[in-house]
């Protein structure tokens, strides 16, 4: 039965069609309903490491295996690679890598120092490179060890090992807020220090590094924002050394600062041992790393998890209101393996090897067992 013009168009009005008439024919157009595909945000990658401290046995094995890596070519003084060589799938696997480098480098022609004023070999840079880390927090407790010369010629060889670097400055304009980019995200790196162990810059220099002070960290993550940064990532150098628990000074400034709306991530280091993650005000912070790689004493000066330590792995999306958002962190423990060359161990890769010796299966047994009782909600099984 063919429809008058006034049913078809109630008809239409009800199905979500159109109608065109002439004088002989009537023809329909479909709405489609189907929903319309959103592309997903995109991830960033990252990875972080705590303290990286090159002490004497380190360097003095760097020192040996540069004799046996140099060929005729091709001399080397000093080759730390070996030791990042276990971890290096997980950092470089990642699109940006952080570690924390704790010692200013030996300016040239200056002799080589550990601690308590630490002027180590610029080819420590060569190897963080190697191992893919992007970049570096340098802003430490020994960041002035060897004065104005030493910073220079930290971030200098960082700079000729293509790591970009927050913490340290050359100039007044090299310590404030500056923007990387990433996949299309604007990003920006602060990095800061509770003390220089005593020593004091000038005040005519004392934008070379940067102190823990919240008016500071704030005035420089609004800063960051007013760049264009999407997401602020803030490095801390504190605690309490050999202490597993984040302190009140701690505790208090995250809660300043997570509170804010202007920092989106925290990370931690210089207890030299693994400290908490949690999330506060909706921000993850770590408090502490532990030291990736270090030769300290373990007798009855540190304890023996100033072994153990954490690459802290999280993905970044910027959601549809522009806000960054940064995934639980995952945490993949290490282990310095001071018996093999201060090798860095990835604990859970290590422990499946069939090959490995009883002795170095039950420290990494042991090392794990520390570091999950610490950050155990955050270790995949």
């Amino acid at each position: 039965m063919r429809l008058s013009r006034l049913t078809f168009a109630l008809a239409c009005i009800a199905t979500g069609c159109t109608a065109t008439t002439s004088s002989t024919s009537l023809t329909t157009t479909v709405v489609s309903t189907a929903p319309t595909t959103v592309a997903a945000p995109t991830a960033i990658t990252f990875a972080f490491t705590g303290d990286i401290l090159s002490h004497t046995p380190l360097i003095n094995q760097a020192k040996r295996t540069a004799i046996v890596n140099s060929t005729a070519e091709t001399k080397l003084d000093y080759d730390f690679r070996p030791m990042f060589l276990d971890i290096k799938p997980l950092i470089s696997d990642v699109d940006v890598a952080v570690c924390h480098f704790e010692t200013p480098i030996a300016p040239e022609g200056e002799e080589l120092s550990t601690f308590p004023l630490f002027g180590v070999p610029k080819e420590i840079t060569s190897a963080i490179a190697d191992a893919g880390f992007d970049r570096c927090s340098t802003a430490s407790n020994h960041a002035y060890d060897r004065g104005n010369d030493g910073i220079d010629a930290t971030v200098n060889a960082l700079n000729a090992a293509g790591v970009d670097q927050s913490g340290m400055a050359r100039t007044p304009e090299e310590i404030e807020p500056h923007i990387f980019t990433v996949k299309g995200v604007k990003l920006c790196h602060l990095s800061y220090t509770f003390s220089y162990n005593g020593l004091i810059m000038p005040d005519e220099t004392q934008w070379r590094s940067a102190i823990i002070n919240t008016g500071r960290i704030l005035r420089d993550a609004k800063r960051a924002r007013e760049l264009g940064s999407q997401a602020t990532i803030v490095s801390m150098h504190w605690g309490t050394e050999k202490d597993s628990n984040a302190n009140s000074m701690q505790t208090s400034i995250a809660d300043e600062l997570t509170a804010s709306g202007l920092v989106d991530l925290i990370v931690g280091h210089h207890a030299h041992v693994v400290q908490p993650t949690k999330q506060i005000n909706g921000v993850w912070v770590m408090y502490g790393l532990g030291n990736v790689l270090s030769n300290l004493p373990t007798d009855d000066r540190w304890p023996v998890n100033s072994q153990d330590a954490v690459i802290a792995t999280s993905s970044l999306t910027i959601d549809s209101a522009g806000k960054a958002v940064f995934e639980k962190p995952v945490m993949h423990p290490t282990w310095v393996d001071k018996k093999h060359g201060w090798v860095i161990r990835d604990v859970q890769k290590s422990l499946q090897l069939s090959t490995n010796q009883y002795g170095l299966a039950r420290e990494l047994e042991l090392s794990l067992g520390r570091t999950t009782r610490v950050l155990g909600d955050y270790i995949t099984k």
